[in-house]
């Protein structure tokens, strides 16, 4: 038996986008930017930012598209999907030529946090958890 978890907090780039597939299940995709900043030896700060494309369905998809928007601190668990051609992430091209790389989650659970001026965990829906179903293996679309 396998198992894999994926716990990641971090701040929406963009508004959720919410759709239906065929059947009418709700599925909502969100970009979500992890921040690592660190010293260096030499007292040097860096810094680095991950993008994780994630996938949430059912009452967690609509939910999400209420209550999450660009610059609201989430953090999410879930599982990676990989690139069926590589085993990794989705590598792409981007327009100017340069390579990038998605990190695709599929949440199994939301926890909606403060942030960006929004409430925090004493708001309205602030630190609610949110739960998916039993998950969806492929995306039928």
């Amino acid at each position: 038996m396998a198992y894999q978890k994926v716990i990641i907090v971090g701040n929406l780039g963009r508004d959720p986008e919410m759709r239906y597939t065929p059947d009418g299940t709700p599925v909502t995709t969100l970009n979500v930017a992890v921040n690592r900043v660190w010293n260096s030896p030499d007292g040097s700060r860096g810094e680095e930012t991950a993008w994780f494309r994630v996938t949430a369905w059912r009452r967690t998809a609509e939910v999400a598209a209420q209550y999450l928007a660009k610059g609201r601190q989430v953090m999410v668990e879930g599982y990676l999907q990989v690139d069926k051609a590589t085993g990794g992430p989705r590598v792409y091209q981007r327009n100017d030529g340069t390579y990038g790389a998605s990190f695709e989650l599929t949440a199994d659970r939301l926890v909606l946090l403060g942030g960006r001026g929004e409430a925090g965990p004493s708001g309205p829906e602030g630190g609610r958890a949110l739960e998916d179903q039993p998950r969806d293996d492929d995306i039928p679309f």
